[in-house]
């Protein structure tokens, strides 16, 4: 049997955009599980009571003083002993392919404490604009079933 080329090059296209897509897809739903170690490494140094450690993971907040000031008088009001666990984790979004700023929402406690809720600015850059996760400030605790 003879094959056409125009049938090869149309099934070598499809095959290409098809894993080009699939690697885009993946690549845009890790972001969230990137997205939430980032938000547990802040809230571990904010439960040690180490605001320069929480400023260091929040760069845009370090640059604003009023914000750093903030910010570190409640790293010094949230210092709790204990391994921090993260019990609920809404991220910022789903899923961007650009970049994208959005709010997340953290419910965690450190040890055996109580619940704390937080809200969490995020920006995200999808896969097609580099694919990192920059989180931009930390709020204040809020109600446990508020929303962000």
């Amino acid at each position: 049997m003879r094959r056409r080329p125009a049938f090869v090059i149309a099934a070598a296209f499809g095959v290409f955009v098809f894993l080009g897509l699939s690697f885009l897809l993946a690549r845009g739903l890790t972001s969230s599980s990137a997205e939430r170690g980032k938000v547990l490494e802040v809230l571990e140094a904010q439960a040690s009571g180490d605001a320069t450690a929480v400023l260091e993971r929040l760069p845009a907040c370090r640059a604003e003083p009023a914000c750093a000031q903030v910010t570190r008088a409640r790293v010094e009001r949230l210092e709790r002993p204990g391994d921090v666990q993260i019990l609920n984790y809404r991220p910022s979004t789903r899923l961007s392919l650009t970049r994208r700023t959005g709010t997340g929402r953290v419910a965690w406690r450190a040890g055996d404490g109580l619940p704390v809720v937080q809200c969490v600015r995020v920006r995200r850059d999808g896969p097609l604009t580099g694919g990192g996760v920059q989180l931009l400030a930390l709020s204040d605790p809020i109600g446990l079933e508020s929303g962000c």
